[in-house]
C-alpha cells in the first residue's frame, strides 16, 4: 500500500498506516483511496493557513474574501459500513485546524440553521437587525465560528431544507467555508424524487464545483464485520460473576471502538450537553445509569441515536415498580434506536422478559414491545440492517436514506 508515499507526509496518512500496522485497520484499497483524497485536502488546508500567516499584511485582510485562498472541499459516498465515518473522524482528529472547524451530523447543523434562522427573522421583526437576508447572517455566522465543517450522514429529505441549502451554501463557499460531508448516496442522486426536486439541482451543480466527489468502493460491510457472531446480550451463567461479562463486554468495545477505546466526549441536545463516557468508531458505552437514571428525554435518545451506529450498555438491573422511571426512559431508549437501526450491545442482570418486575401502569404494558424489539435487535437480520433506517422505512421508501 502506497498511502504515505501518496500523501506525502500527511499526519493522517501516517496515523491511518500505524493503525493498520497495529492491526485496528484491515487493508483495504476503497478506504486507501479515500484517504488518499483526504490526505491532499488536509495539504491544500495547510497551505491556505500557511498563505494567511506568509502575508505581512495578512491581517489587514483576513476577512476579505480575494485574500483568502479556496480550498475545494470532499464528498465521500458509498455504500454502508464501509468506513466512512472513521475516516473523517481521523481526518477531524488529524487536520492542522484547532479552533474554528466543525464536526457535525447533517440533520444536526441544519436544525442549528433553522433554529438561528427562526432566532434572526423574529429580532427582525422586532427591530433589533435591519438585514434583510437571515440565510446571509446565518452563513456569516457559521463561518465565525468554523471554516472547516465536516458532516456525517448528508441527505435530504425535507423540502425546506431544500429549499435554503442552495442559498446557504452558496454564502458558505464565497465565504471561503471547506466542507467535508460523507453520504450514502452519490451528489447526483441527492434528494431524488423529492418535492420541486428541480428547484435543487442548482445545489447539486454547487457540490461539484466546489468540492471533490470520491466514492469508497470496498467489499466489506465493516459493521457486519465487528458484530458477525457477536452475542449482543449478556447475562452471567452460574460460573460467571459481573466482572467476568465485563471483561467480554470491554472485548466488544475494542473491536467496535477500535484498540485505543475511543475517548470521552459529549453532544449538545436542546441547549443541554449529554456527556457520552467513550465513544469511537461511531459507537459510544454507557453505563445504565448514565442513560436513563438521569433525567433524558425521547429528544435526547433520538439524538444519540443519530449520533452513533453502535451502543454498548453495561450493568442494566433488574427494574421493580419503585424503578418504574428509570423503566419509562429504558423503553424510549430502546424505542428511538430501535427506529434508527442503533445496534445494542448490553450486559444485564437477565433475560428481557425478566427485567421488569411492575405490575401497575403503562409501563408494565409497553415493557412487552421493550422485550420483542429486545429480542428482534439481536437478530442478524436487524444487524444487517442500516443505521438511520427504521421500521417503518423498511417497507422500501428509501429516498433519501443515507448511512455512513
Amino acid at each position: 500500500m502506497t498511502i504515505a508515499a501518496e500523501a506525502g507526509g500527511s499526519v493522517l496518512a501516517a496515523r491511518y498506516v500505524a493503525r493498520m500496522a497495529s492491526g485496528d485497520i484491515a487493508p483495504d484499497p476503497g478506504q486507501a483511496k479515500v484517504v488518499a483524497a483526504l490526505a491532499q485536502l488536509e495539504q491544500r488546508i495547510a497551505a491556505r493557513r500557511l498563505a494567511r500567516k506568509s502575508s505581512a499584511l495578512g491581517w489587514l485582510f483576513a476577512r476579505r474574501e480575494d485574500a483568502i485562498p479556496k480550498v475545494r472541499g470532499l464528498y465521500i459516498h458509498g455504500a454502508v459500513g464501509r468506513g466512512k465515518t472513521m475516516l473523517v473522524d481521523l481526518f477531524y482528529e488529524c487536520v492542522a485546524v484547532r479552533k474554528r472547524k466543525r464536526r457535525a451530523h447533517f440533520h444536526e447543523f441544519m436544525a442549528d440553521v433553522h433554529a438561528r434562522i427562526f432566532q434572526i427573522r423574529a429580532d427582525m421583526k422586532a427591530g433589533r437587525i435591519k438585514e434583510s437576508d437571515p440565510i446571509a447572517l446565518v452563513a456569516a455566522a457559521l463561518y465565525e465560528e468554523a471554516w472547516l465543517l465536516c458532516f456525517d450522514e448528508f441527505h435530504v429529505t425535507d423540502i425546506t431544507d431544500a429549499m435554503i441549502l442552495g442559498r446557504l451554501f452558496e454564502k458558505l463557499f464565497d465565504l471561503g467555508v471547506v466542507i467535508v460531508a460523507t453520504s450514502n448516496v452519490a451528489p447526483e442522486n441527492l434528494y431524488e424524487g423529492g418535492l420541486n426536486r428541480a428547484l435543487f439541482l442548482p445545489f447539486i451543480g454547487m457540490i461539484q464545483q466546489h468540492m471533490d466527489v470520491v466514492r469508497i468502493e470496498s467489499p466489506t460491510d465493516y459493521r457486519m464485520e465487528k458484530l458477525g457472531g457477536v452475542r449482543t446480550w449478556y447475562v452471567p451463567r452460574p460460573d460467571q460473576t459481573m466482572a467476568d461479562i465485563d471483561r467480554e463486554m470491554e472485548k466488544v468495545w475494542h473491536r467496535v471502538a477500535g484498540v485505543d477505546g475511543g475517548a470521552p466526549t459529549s453532544i449538545v441536545s436542546g441547549g443541554r450537553t449529554i456527556p457520552v463516557p467513550r465513544a469511537g468508531g461511531g459507537a459510544a458505552r454507557f453505563d445504565f445509569h448514565e442513560l436513563c437514571g438521569v433525567p433524558l428525554g425521547a429528544s435526547d435518545y433520538l439524538r444519540l441515536a443519530r449520533s452513533f451506529h453502535t451502543v454498548l450498555i453495561d450493568h442494566i438491573p433488574t427494574l421493580d415498580q419503585d424503578r418504574r422511571n428509570e423503566a419509562k426512559r429504558f423503553i424510549t431508549l430502546i424505542d428511538e434506536f430501535y427506529e434508527k437501526g442503533v445496534k445494542v450491545v448490553a450486559s444485564a442482570a437477565a433475560e428481557p422478559e425478566e427485567l421488569y418486575l411492575g405490575t401497575e401502569g403503562a409501563e408494565a404494558f409497553e415493557w412487552a414491545r421493550t422485550v420483542s424489539r429486545l429480542h428482534e435487535m439481536r437478530s442478524s437480520d436487524y444487524i444487517a440492517r442500516p443505521h438511520g433506517r427504521g421500521d417503518s422505512q423498511a417497507s422500501g421508501d428509501t429516498t433519501g436514506l443515507v448511512e455512513t
